[in-house]
């Protein structure tokens, strides 16, 4: 018998009686909220109720010791109306930096599992000086008869983008820089043919933490590695403030990019917080458990294997238990079809900071039911000097950026012949690295652009990064960038570096697409968008940053080529592994040189090549790819594998011809010898 829910006792006025214990945050009931944190090391715990906006509580409720349980506070206040408060918490408790013990009753504490937060609804507009509060959301969203897509890892086309960026300066869009904003470029991304966007972070965070002026320009923390809050989505990022229905408009474009068969992937930052170091600011997690949330030096300061002063305790059952509540919350409440975590490699660290060889929290994440058919990509390294790119305890879910296949194959491409026996590696699936058996073909998610880093137009204009508008005399950002200017650094009119320029692109976009493993771009690239040299744009929230779709008028070849590539790969499921081994006997795939079957590259490698064959059944054919390398500056002759039972080779691409780069008609060709210009890629397929 389901017993109704009654006030058992009073304070301030407000009925009150324990809450729902096993229910982390705030939930709303008919009767009104149950609010449930949890503390090991307070002695107390208040819950403070503000009217919107307001400056002080209009409400102090601490909570009775008999509503304790084990270190869980839990408290259901009766009458509560969610839209007409804001919440958040004070804890007392034992202060002793030492030990990690933080505990202090002038902080006002942000519910580590609020569902949506105040005080920064407008971007670059603080409008509460009183610090962050929680709301309680309405959970009203119709999904409709939705379906998340489910495509298969191999399948995947990843596009990368920043919510705010994408949009900023185009035009042809109403609500830009928002979550509406990109639903409205939606055909253009069915175009372009990518089916999974991957989010920069998205979870609130504080763009004006560390805010300053450099030459007149305000700087910020543009791309949001610094959350705040994990449980809540950036309310900046929608196009107009959803007062108790946070994430409402966030829903609706996931909804709509679903129904467009385009999956959704967040960029997740589980491995620092937004509170910093020990001159770092109390948001939540400082004042709720420090010496549990953190990971802390036996002298009780903050390790730093993040770069940004503090480092989650990620192996320490709470924590792993609040992440695993967090990724399972998104995928059930935003239907989020995938994660990209960032520096992974810190969520496998233990309580002192080493690496584990089995890591409770990976494992947690793979094996958790909800999450079963969600994509898990690591990045498989930190700022603590942790490289796990082929070690990352993947649990046989988990793929990973593969760091060697943006640096060997950028190495490789601008000229570096030494590195050639490696980037044939990386064009086949990086199998050196990713045992087929082991980790299978879905492993290696292979990008040679990314946000962080050069975009694909400056990686061909600039030798050396030029970040000097980030106000660090040029100090910031990677000096190992493997890139190359053509000739002229930054902007130029000469004709021939610019068409050399050009053919680079092409050549990045063609191997990209036709590597075994799943690509991944950074948004712009397909049409040319330069961030002046910044090789670090984390800071500039302006032109720098914002994607110019003007580009894309003016570069329609890179755009044509970058969707032919796109729809090329699709055609193509030999490429992807996807096909039982080829009728005509050839192998699922095959390294080559400038003879057939020569893959002893030796120190020096003009040119590599690779094919893919297998049988697609539902054609009743062989589908057979070869994708040929020439990083040499010169023309090199190379004859191709001999084809069985009169098969022909089709050329499908040349990026050293004249021209737009590829054939809508494939051209047959009569010989199985071809000239491949200096710098260039040439794709065959079967006539």
């Amino acid at each position: 018998m389901i017993q109704s829910i009654e006030p058992k006792d009073y304070i301030e006025g407000f009925g009150v009686c324990p809450g729902f214990y096993l229910f982390e945050g705030a939930v709303a009931v008919a009767q009104g909220v149950s609010f449930t944190v949890h503390s090991q090391g307070a002695a107390s715990c208040e819950l403070l109720l503000y009217h919107r906006k307001a400056a002080e509580p209009y409400a102090i409720l601490p909570f009775p010791s008999s509503y304790k349980i084990g270190s869980v506070y839990s408290m259901l206040v009766f009458g509560l109306d969610v839209e007409e408060f804001e919440y958040a918490y004070r804890l007392d408790g034992p202060y002793d930096p030492a030990k990690g013990l933080l505990f202090d009753k002038k902080h006002v504490l942000l519910d580590p599992y609020a569902k949506a937060v105040t005080g920064q609804s407008t971007w670059g507009k603080r409008v509460s000086a009183n610090g962050y509060r929680a709301r309680v959301v309405k959970n009203y969203f119709d999904w409709g008869r939705d379906e998340r897509p489910k495509i298969p890892m191999e399948e995947l086309v990843i596009y990368e983008m920043h919510v705010r960026g994408f949009t900023r300066m185009a035009k042809d869009v109403n609500a830009p820089g928002t979550f509406k904003g990109i639903q409205e470029k939606i055909p253009y991304l069915k175009d372009l043919g990518v089916n999974a966007i991957e989010l920069m972070p998205i979870f609130e965070f504080d763009e004006l933490s560390e805010c300053r002026f450099v030459d007149g320009k305000e700087l910020m923390n543009y791309w949001g590695y610094n959350t705040v809050s994990f449980f809540a989505p950036n309310t900046s990022y929608a196009s107009a403030i959803e007062y108790n229905r946070e994430g409402t408009e966030l829903k609706e474009l996931v909804k709509t990019l679903h129904e467009n068969g385009i999956e959704v992937i967040l960029d997740v930052v589980f491995n620092h917080t937004a509170e910093g170091d020990e001159n770092g600011q109390f948001i939540s997690f400082k004042g709720f458990d420090n010496n549990i949330y953190y990971l802390l030096t036996p002298e009780g300061k903050y390790h730093n294997f993040s770069g940004c002063g503090n480092t989650m305790n990620c192996n320490h059952p709470i924590v792993q238990n609040m992440i695993v509540d967090c990724l399972r919350y998104w995928v059930s409440a935003y239907r989020i079809d995938g994660f990209r975590f960032d520096l992974a490699s810190i969520l496998g660290r233990n309580e002192e900071g080493r690496p584990m060889e089995k890591p409770p929290l990976l494992r947690a994440i793979a094996q958790d039911p909800l999450l079963r058919d969600t994509k898990l990509i690591a990045e498989a390294w930190d700022a603590g000097g942790l490289y796990q790119v082929g070690n990352f305890p993947a649990f046989k879910r988990w793929s990973e950026w593969n760091g060697r296949y943006r640096d060997e194959m950028r190495e490789y491409l601008k000229g570096g012949l030494w590195c050639g026996k490696w980037a044939a590696q990386r064009l086949i699936g990086s199998p050196d690295i990713y045992d087929p058996v082991i980790r299978g073909r879905n492993a290696s998610i292979n990008f040679i652009t990314c946000h962080d880093g050069f975009t694909l137009y400056d990686l061909y204009s600039y030798n050396e990064k030029h970040n000097e508008a980030n106000g660090w005399n040029n100090g910031d950002g990677s000096n190992d960038n493997r890139s190359w200017n053509c000739g002229v650094e930054g902007e130029t009119e000469d004709p021939r570096v610019l068409g050399l320029r050009r053919r680079m692109i092409k050549n990045a976009c063609a191997v990209l697409m036709t590597s075994r493993g799943i690509p991944m771009f950074l948004s712009g690239d397909e049409f040319c968008n330069s961030q002046y040299g910044n090789n670090n744009a984390y800071c500039q929230d302006n032109e720098v940053s914002w994607l110019d779709w003007d580009l894309l008028g003016k570069n329609q070849d890179i755009y044509g080529f970058f969707r032919y590539m796109i729809h090329f790969r699709k055609k193509h499921p030999c490429i992807q592994g996807l096909l039982d081994r080829a009728k005509c006997g050839l192998p699922k795939v095959s390294l080559h040189g400038e003879m057939p079957w020569e893959s002893d590259y030796g120190e020096v490698a003009r040119v590599i090549a690779a094919m893919f064959a297998g049988y697609e059944e539902a054609r009743g054919q062989d589908d057979i790819v070869y994708v040929l390398v020439n990083a040499y500056w010169e023309p090199v002759e190379v004859e191709l594998p001999g084809l069985p039972d009169r098969m022909k080779w089709k050329l499908a691409v040349n990026t050293g011809m004249t021209g737009i780069g590829y054939y809508e008609e494939l051209k047959t060709l009569e010989t199985n010898r071809i000239l491949a210009e200096g710098r260039s890629v040439i794709i065959l397929t079967l006539s």
